[in-house]
Parts: C-alpha cells; sequence; structure tokens
C-alpha cells in the first residue's frame, strides 16, 4: 500500500504540536532504566499519543508499536513503529539532532516511513514514490553519495561506547580505515546518509522503533541497510547502513575483523 506525502506530514505537524512547545524549556525528565540512563521526557509520551490517535483515526484496522505506549495489534498485516523522539538526550539538552520517527511494515517488511526535526523544518519520508525532503533549501528526491572505498567515506555512530568487549576493538580499527569518523545525532545520522551527506552509519543495539522508520528512506534513496549478519534490519539490533552495495560489504568485513 501507499502512504500519502499529505499523511506523512499531518503526522510531522501532530508530533511536533507536542514536541516543540516543550524543547529547551527545562521540562521534568524521568530515568527508565535502573543503573543507568535511560531518559523520557513529557514531549516523548504526548508527541506518540498524538501520532497514535492520528494512525488509529486514518488506519484503524492497522496494529502500531510504539516506544512509550506499548504495541496493540500487532497481528495485523500492517504495522506502524513509532519513536516520537529518537534522540532524546539530545533533546534535553537542547540539541536539534533529535527526531520523529515513524514507520510502517507490512508483514514485517519496512515499506514507509518518515523522520521529522522540527525545529530545523525538515521532513525525510519515503513512500511508493521514492526517497524525499522537505525543508530549508526547498523540496528535493534523495540519494546516497556514490562512495564504494572506506578511505573515503565519512562514518557516524552514536558513541564507540557502546560497543563492548572484542566488538569495540573491530569497530576502533574500522574507525581507522575511514576517512572521517564523528559521534552522536542518533537518527539524524542516518537521514543524512540518505540525503548524500554521510556515507556510513553503524550503531549496536538498536530497537525496532529506532530504525524501521529509517530503512526505506535509505534504501529507496539508493543505500543499504543490514544487521551486522547481513540480515534485515526491521527487528534492530546492531545496524550497518552504507551509502553503496560496495561500501556496505567494506564496512561488513571490517567490522567483522
Amino acid at each position: 500500500m501507499d502512504i500519502s506525502t499529505d499523511f506523512m506530514r499531518r503526522v510531522a505537524h501532530a508530533a511536533a504540536a507536542e514536541t516543540l512547545p516543550r524543547f529547551r524549556s527545562q521540562g521534568v525528565v524521568v530515568n527508565k532504566e535502573a543503573g543507568s540512563f535511560d531518559p523520557v521526557t513529557e514531549a516523548d509520551r504526548e508527541a506518540e499519543r498524538a501520532i497514535r490517535a492520528l494512525i488509529s483515526s486514518e488506519y484503524p484496522e492497522h496494529g502500531i508499536l510504539g516506544e512509550e505506549h506499548g504495541s496493540q495489534n500487532l497481528t495485523s498485516r500492517h504495522v506502524w513503529v513509532i519513536d516520537p523522539i529518537d534522540g532524546t538526550r539530545a533533546f534535553i539538552s537542547g540539541i536539534p539532532v533529535w527526531g520523529t520517527l515513524v514507520g510502517l511494515t507490512v508483514d514485517g517488511d519496512a515499506v514507509a516511513g518518515m523522520m521529522s526535526q522540527p525545529f530545523t523544518g525538515e521532513l525525510f519520508y519515503a513512500n511508493a514514490s521514492g526517497s524525499h525532503y522537505e525543508g530549508p533549501g526547498g523540496p528535493r528526491r534523495l540519494a546516497t553519495r556514490k562512495t564504494t572505498e572506506l578511505a573515503q567515506a565519512t562514518l557516524f555512530t552514536t558513541t564507540p561506547a557502546l560497543f563492548k568487549g572484542d566488538a569495540r576493538k573491530r569497530y576502533d580499527q574500522f574507525e581507522t580505515k575511514v576517512q572521517l569518523a564523528r559521534y552522536g545525532t542518533d537518527c539524524y545520522a542516518f537521514a543524512m546518509l540518505a540525503a548524500g551527506s554521510v556515507d556510513i552509519v553503524t550503531d549496536p543495539g538498536l530497537k525496532p522503533y529506532d530504525i524501521v522508520a529509517l530503512i526505506p528512506i535509505i534504501e529507496k534513496a539508493g543505500g543499504v541497510i543490514t544487521t551486522f549478519e547481513g540480515g534485515p534490519a526491521e527487528r534492530g539490533g546492531d545496524i550497518l547502513a552504507a551509502a553503496t552495495p560496495e561500501l556496505h560489504a567494506a564496512a561488513m568485513a571490517a567490522l567483522r575483523g
């Protein structure tokens, strides 16, 4: 099925109505995970409520999996996967590299998705017509760079600290092979890969709501995104995205050591 651009915009607008007024407002932050720091804010919860209401009104038979408010009707062929604020740590720090992620799976495959960054006024989305951008500079189709060699690549990861044990050693070696490595930006790095500004993004331990929306945006822009084992990324896990098949294969080999 196709998801209209208008619906993507409506979802982005509904989420922004909850997130933007609370951004840089010094609101209450709750830690969801004892022994570490996994923050959630009122903006996360209220944005997801708004998104779920819109989806349920438009597609009442579809299932929903959300980070903050759980799941419903997951036996449906069509399941929406929501992360109302991907990059909550950036959000509470006042840094505008967080985004709202909403993706649609059909029989487990990600077929449409959007990443909205309302503070910068940007919308990245993919549907049956391809992968697209709306925002400063005007609308355009998204396309990845044609980079094929690690030595010419720009790499992003949230932080190398997420790689544990031997995986950290392999990551550190991998990083020495690329031209430029930068950290942070969560979903924004994946969007920049689809936009042709970044060549590789890798993050371990992602959840489905961290990545489902981004899969079609990257794939329809010409990129490749899988787990480290080369499997589908829809269920999350250790994720590797690259601008071209050749670059993805080289990165995969380097990460395996």
